[in-house]
């Protein structure tokens, strides 16, 4: 027995293939800033928890969020210096994912 027939998306907008290759894209700058709000935001949590400067993932975390620390390294300076990388990298994560929003719905918007 065939099924009865649904819209492909609510709203009756059919799916182009332009509408696809700006969502992609879209979706690809959002996971690209939350990918690099992770790294930076990842290092911060080690630095806290004081891992092991040593050990191969810090480096690499470690090198990943200075690049990507958007020039907030020194922004506050706090008594403990744990503190200082939190504060600091933590804004850093938070404006990647402000960007990495913004852009993303910027894209979107090409698409209608």
């Amino acid at each position: 027995m065939p099924r009865p027939h649904r819209p492909a998306r609510p709203g009756g907008r059919t799916l182009t293939p332009w509408r696809r290759v700006v969502t992609a894209l879209a979706a690809l700058v959002r996971l690209a800033a939350r990918v690099a709000a992770l790294s930076v935001l990842l290092y911060a949590i080690f630095t806290v928890l004081k891992a092991n400067p040593a050990n191969v993932w810090y480096q690499f975390v470690e090198t990943l969020a200075s690049s990507l620390s958007l020039g907030l390294t020194n922004l506050f300076q706090f008594a403990d210096p744990r503190w200082t990388t939190l504060v600091n990298y933590g804004l850093a994560a938070l404006v990647w994912l402000i960007i990495g929003s913004a852009v993303a719905g910027l894209i979107r918007r090409t698409a209608d």
